[in-house]
This record gives C-alpha cells, sequence and structure tokens, in this order.
C-alpha cells in the first residue's frame, strides 16, 4: 500500500529528495575529511581512533559493544583499543563485581585530544559558514532541525 500524494507535491518532495542526495554526502564528506586531516596529520590518530574514543565518550565502555557499533571484529577493536591504551587515551578500569568485565574510559588526554579536534574542525566550519547572514544561518538551523526530526525521531 502506497502512498498517495498530489502531483505538485509529488515533485516538490522527488525534488528535494534529491537536492539531499547531492548536497549530504559531498558536505558529510568534506567534514570527515577535515576530521580525518586534523585527526591524522596533526596527532598521529587514525580515523577510526578517532571514533573509538568519540564512541567511549558516548557511554560505550566495552570491546563488545564498540565492535558492535563500528561492525568490525573484536580483536580489530582491541588492536585498535591497545594502542589507544599504549599513548595513553583511554584507560581500563577493573571492575570489582566482574573480573572478565574491565570498562573503557578516556583519559584526561584522551578528552583533551577530542576537545581539539572538535574545536579546530567546529572553526574550520566557521571558516567556512562565516558569510552566511544571520537569516540563511537561521534557515539552515531550521533545515537541520526538520532532518532530525524527519529522520532520528520516532514517529508515533
Amino acid at each position: 500500500m502506497g502512498i498517495k500524494v498530489i502531483p505538485f507535491v509529488e515533485t516538490d518532495l522527488k525534488t528535494t529528495i534529491d537536492e539531499v542526495w547531492s548536497t549530504l554526502p559531498p558536505v558529510w564528506n568534506q567534514i570527515r575529511s577535515n576530521i580525518r586531516s586534523i585527526a591524522e596529520e596533526q596527532y598521529g590518530i587514525r580515523v577510526e581512533q578517532f571514533h573509538i574514543l568519540r564512541h567511549i565518550r558516548r557511554g560505550l565502555t566495552s570491546v563488545s559493544e564498540l565492535a558492535e557499533v563500528k561492525q568490525i571484529s573484536r580483536s580489530a577493536i582491541s588492536q585498535a583499543v591497545d594502542l589507544l591504551v599504549e599513548r595513553g587515551l583511554i584507560s581500563r578500569r577493573q571492575n570489582a563485581q566482574d573480573r572478565r568485565n574491565i570498562p573503557l574510559e578516556l583519559t584526561e588526554d584522551g578528552n583533551i585530544l577530542l576537545d581539539t579536534i572538535w574545536e579546530k574542525n567546529r572553526a574550520w566550519m566557521g571558516e567556512k559558514m562565516a558569510d552566511l547572514t544571520p537569516a540563511e544561518l537561521a534557515t539552515l538551523s531550521n533545515a537541520m532541525e526538520i532532518l532530525a526530526t524527519t529522520f532520528l525521531e520516532s514517529k508515533a
């Protein structure tokens, strides 16, 4: 059973979908490329390691959780975690109740590194967006809110 849409709305919808496809992936690729450049070139952190740090900050604290989210093997995540531990960016905590469960957490250096990469990326984005008018910034903000509501929030 398909959705019934009146023709002019269907054309508007198709045009908007095409615009989303032609805009979001290239914009996101530019942002990711900048993050990759900052992380790898300035701090020697591969993008996969950066994402592990980011996921730990968001509350994923086990190798299993990270492997599931990243959709890669536990051994690959373990190797990346080992390197981050060696660099002093992650620590492993002993869990007194379950010695097999060794939660991961960012060290102070890990938090500082993530904050620094985010701030440098924000500054780069700010340079790109500096010439936008307040009305254009408001429009862009509203568009992001609409996209988030449409794609990220569950519909009842």
